[in-house]
């Protein structure tokens, strides 16, 4: 309460005090801020616009400034490649350049994080994380909720289930189908809350003795768990039906009883389903998978996450003739074995994904008609919007510990991630927030912070709650950097390089290093392939016994399939184990992964490479550029859906940069090539009603964007995809 009258003490102190501001605003998102935004946090209009302006005069020419050190850093680090053509590179040699150059930092001393105030899906709970487009609310609201999923729908509908003997998914409910999945659930729970005895297929009945829960298998006999804890509690859903409640691994399910049920009418102890706690958090993301290029789409990114920290956000919609409306799940309540309820959280804990440090947005423009930098925009709008949750102004509770957690992409080295911190510090002043309210979330995906990650930690560490790595954004970074050192390995061959097994082992040993275990996520990339869940489940495994607590999934049934693996893998137990072991050779991770001009391909395997990365970026840019979507399944060259969004585009037109700059293709067969699979793609988007065809005319504006991220992808900043998107979406609308 006394947080509470502080807020509303400095806010009223303000309401008087009229300055004059020299913003050029959108109409549009001013009666935002109007009307929706500021209402209940007792802001006046012109305290948030003064105050906002005045952020801006302290950060935006130090944004530039960082932005130009990447530039100069770069015609350095080509300069030095250049003077070097064709000899083999000393890693001696290139480290002390790097160092010479302020690439490098001086190493960091031994410290431990100290980050206050964090909630135990960060802390403490190892699980699945989901990443969705705020800017979709249903999309949005199904990651919400994905908190909670059901297993039995999860297995049926996935290919985790095989078709053989009668179990195919099409038409209505399967007996054979659903005979397999109730199989490969039992078993699960035989793995995980293992019996005294037996298996939960030969369980007739839950039942209550003398406070404790005891099953009976087919011969009579009554037994318990081997481990009496893992029973929790129970719930109550009237009419005979009820659940009860378990935890593994500081993860919970519970086991859905009802005789009255279709399914559980048909199982001997009366199961219907199991409830798996699946998506412990959830990054609601402005950034890589969604399209905000003007004021009109901040406003809907900006809307749709007041609409979760204020819990009223809802879609509606028709699913199957029938119309549905989406809205935050609740809590749910449950009875403790000492006869105490408990609430547990029936959504995910939220963090939000601001942009980077690059783009601008014409949203808002300073006293001089310049376009104000995206980020400072959305740290400013992002904290003030979370302030309805943090004073509870919200139908739910996000943050109990009254924290917002901010994912900042794509900073390049501790420089800026000092600038994130100051930024963060000056926000929480403005509106009168404890300091280190704001929590950071470092993406590691970018060269210049792998290699400072402990200084960048550092910096941060009053703030850190979370570190990560992510494949397709980084080996752009990679290529981008070393432009100039030679043609790069194919994008399948990248995945085998020194640099990438060191990198992905380099977070987690830095992360251990400076104390993370027990207090803060250490996240591995996303699983691509929506429909594939049976690879998912067979190979992700990988992520948790690598000691990351959290890892990227694409969809809420994909989370409840992975979290599987959190049940069978105890991640603490592994990050002591990771801790013992060899750390990562920075040496490894500065090895450039170019070719040799021995291992040149052949003209077969060239385009081959083309094809692939043309169809890529095609599948995604076109539906970019002409329907504004950031994120969405794109079918690949051989028509599997993979999830993809800006880092997938990155990669991909990077590639191509890098071998027309180094002669391995020119730029008629980059165009012949993008032409061939624009053809491609025009059949693979044949049934999308809002699809606008690139062949046979190839004057679209998608299709021009396509071809300018590849043959001038070597004069993007840092290689990056924004700037060219942003430029033809806001051509297209």
């Amino acid at each position: 309460m006394k947080f509470f009258k502080n807020i509303l003490t400095i806010f009223s102190s303000k309401k008087n005090e009229i300055k004059e501001i020299s913003l050029k605003i959108s109409p549009a998102l001013e009666e935002f801020v109007r009307s929706e935004m500021l209402p209940g946090l007792s802001i006046t209009e012109n305290y948030f616009w003064s105050s906002f302006e005045n952020l801006l005069n302290k950060f935006q020419q130090r944004n530039k400034d960082l932005l130009d050190m990447r530039k100069r850093l770069q015609a350095k680090i080509n300069g030095w490649h250049l003077a070097r053509k064709d000899k083999d590179i000393n890693i001696g040699e290139y480290k002390d350049f790097l160092e010479d150059i302020g690439y490098l930092h001086p190493r960091s001393k031994d410290f431990s994080i100290r980050t206050w105030n964090v909630d135990p899906e960060i802390r403490k709970i190892a699980g699945p994380q989901l990443v969705v487009p705020v800017m979709n609310a249903r999309f949005a609201l199904n990651a919400a909720n994905a908190r909670w999923g059901s297993l039995y729908d999860a297995l049926y509908g996935t290919d985790i289930i095989n078709d053989e003997d009668g179990a195919h998914r099409e038409g209505g409910y399967n007996p054979a189908r659903g005979e397999k999945v109730i199989a490969f659930a039992k078993k699960f729970l035989d793995e995980t809350i293992p019996l005294e005895k037996g298996s939960y297929s030969e369980v007739l009945k839950f039942q209550f003795i003398d406070s404790e829960l005891l099953m009976t298998l087919k011969d009579g006999s009554k037994i318990n768990l081997q481990n009496k804890d893992q029973y929790i509690g129970y719930k109550d859903d009237g009419e005979g039906a009820y659940g009860l409640l378990f935890k593994n691994n500081n993860l919970h399910f519970e086991i859905q009883i009802d005789r009255s049920h279709p399914i559980g009418q048909e199982d001997l102890a009366g199961i219907k389903d199991i409830l798996m706690e699946s998506a412990i958090t959830t990054i609601q993301d402005c950034e890589d998978s969604v399209a905000a290029v003007d004021a009109e789409d901040k406003i809907i990114v900006y809307r749709n996450w007041l609409g979760l920290m204020k819990g009223n956000l809802k879609r509606s919609f028709d699913k199957g003739g029938k119309f549905i409306t989406r809205e935050l799940n609740p809590d749910r309540k449950y009875l403790l074995k000492n006869g105490k309820m408990i609430l547990l959280p029936g959504r995910s804990l939220m963090l939000v994904r601001n942009v980077g440090h690059l783009m601008t947005n014409p949203a808002i423009r300073d006293r001089k008609g310049n376009e104000v930098p995206e980020g400072i925009m959305d740290a400013f709008f992002t904290v003030c919007i979370a302030i309805h949750d943090i004073i509870g102004n919200g139908v739910y509770k996000n943050s109990k510990t009254k924290s917002i957690y901010i994912v900042k992409p794509k900073m390049h080295g501790p420089e800026e991630v000092k600038f994130t911190c100051d930024l963060f510090s000056e926000v929480e002043r403005i509106f009168n927030l404890p300091e280190n309210t704001v929590k950071l979330g470092i993406m590691d995906e970018e060269r210049r912070t792998t290699v400072n990650l402990k200084e960048c930690i550092e910096i941060a560490k009053q703030r850190v709650i979370f570190i990560n790595t992510g494949f397709l954004d980084r080996t752009g970074d990679e290529i981008h950097t070393s432009m100039e050192a030679g043609p790069m390995v194919t994008k399948a061959e990248m995945k085998n390089q020194d640099w990438i097994k060191a990198y992905e082992n380099w977070n987690v040993d830095i992360g251990l290093e400076t104390g993370f275990r027990g207090n803060a996520q250490i996240g591995k990339g996303m699983w691509p392939m929506p429909d594939e869940m049976l690879d998912m489940y067979n190979t992700k495994t990988m992520h948790p016994k690598a000691g990351a607590n959290c890892a990227w999934v694409p969809s809420p049934t994909a989370a409840i399939i992975h979290a599987i693996h959190y049940h069978q893998i105890n991640v603490q137990d592994e990050q002591e184990k990771i801790s013992k072991r060899e750390k990562a050779d920075l040496d490894d991770l500065l090895k450039i992964p170019f070719m040799k001009k021995n291992q040149l391909p052949s003209q077969e395997e060239i385009n081959a490479e083309l094809e692939n990365n043309a169809q890529g970026i095609l599948g995604y840019v076109v539906r970019w550029v002409d329907q504004g979507i950031g994120c969405s399944k794109v079918p690949d060259i051989n028509n599997i859906g993979l999830m993809e969004d800006r880092a997938t585009c990155r990669i991909s037109s990077q590639h191509i940069s890098n071998w027309l700059h180094h002669g391995l293709c020119s730029e008629v067969d980059v165009v012949e090539t993008m032409k061939k699979m624009a053809k491609v793609v025009d059949a693979q988007n044949k049934n999308d009603v809002n699809y606008r065809k690139m062949a046979p005319s190839f004057d679209g504006i998608a299709f021009k964007a396509a071809c300018e991220l590849a043959i001038k992808g070597k004069y993007q900043p840092s290689g990056y995809t924004e700037p060219i998107l942003h430029e033809m979406r806001l051509r297209r609308k």
